[in-house]
């Protein structure tokens, strides 16, 4: 079986506490089709999220940041 895998990178312009990067991270993975999440604590202003392209896009994954009133941009496409 193969399975095809795509990042996205997202920029947050504001600062998220702890635990509110935690929430969102759940609700990324949360997405049918999104495989991981990776958002580090040196750089909490970037996420990069691996999906699975059949499933799951880069417009939805921004969708869903912003339905959780994060201000967040795509880059790097």
């Amino acid at each position: 079986m193969d399975i095809s895998i795509s990042d996205v990178t997202v920029h947050i312009d504001e600062h998220l506490t702890p635990d509110r990067r935690l929430q969102i991270e759940k609700e990324l993975r949360a997405l049918n089709g999104v495989i991981s999440v990776h958002n580090p604590d040196d750089r909490p202003h970037l996420a990069v999220i691996g999906f699975n392209p059949a499933h799951a896009s880069s417009g939805a994954i921004l969708s869903t940041l912003r339905r959780q009133g994060v201000n967040a941009e795509l880059i790097g496409l």
